[in-house]
């Protein structure tokens, strides 16, 4: 799905499909994020200015790639990860198997955006460190990143918590929204960090 056009993605978002959908929207925007970290990294690497941090920025790269890479994979990943719960919703509600069906189906729905979730901490983490000894010439990249960032944070977290509304094992479900709110509200505020910083330095 994701080596399809951009044109193509967002017919098939905006069309009834079950998917893409928030999930997959949420690890773009993460790709997204990345590769603006890898672009400061390109204009960074083999600069006199930066030969001092040279070789760091060559490994920052190296892991923003990974995770670009990563996050493009995910929008398969999470729409793998949903379909089969589109589907359970429509077995008959007599079968006594529905209800086992559907727990299952849920949870793996909440585990595609959990990842994703997950890899865009590390993306935030990135960010924060390109920001720090980045070129300045595309330091505005990097809090755009870091913006594109945040909001993929609470998109993410918005589509696992609606799957795990639905799930009849409360104590699961509780244990992954704890889990969800600790990340959001760790990297929310670091990815507002980086922003806040290079905001001030445009004064």
């Amino acid at each position: 799905m994701y080596k399809q056009t951009v044109e193509q993605f967002t017919i098939d978002l905006s069309s009834e499909k079950p998917v893409p959908g928030g999930g997959g929207v949420c690890a773009l925007v993460g790709a997204l994020a990345s590769s603006l970290g890898s672009m400061v990294a390109s204009l960074t690497i083999g600069k006199k200015r930066y030969s001092d941090v040279e070789e760091e920025i060559k490994q920052l790269n190296i892991k923003s790639e990974n995770l670009r890479i990563k996050l493009l994979e995910d929008i398969n990943f999470d729409a793998e990860s949903f379909l089969p719960l589109s589907k359970a919703y429509s077995l008959d509600k007599n079968d006594p198997n529905r209800e086992q069906i559907l727990e299952k189906c849920l949870v793996d729905a909440s585990s595609g955006p959990l990842i994703i979730l997950k890899d865009i901490c590390q993306v935030i983490e990135l960010l924060e460190r390109y920001g720090q000894i980045g070129s300045k010439l595309a330091i505005s990249d990097i809090a755009t990143a870091a913006m594109l960032a945040h909001g993929a944070l609470y998109g993410c977290s918005i589509n696992i918590k609606v799957n795990t509304k639905l799930m009849k094992n409360r104590e699961f479900a509780q244990k992954r929204n704890n889990q969800v709110d600790k990340l959001v509200e760790k990297y929310s505020k670091l990815a507002q960090n980086v922003f806040e910083n290079i905001n001030r330095e445009m004064i």
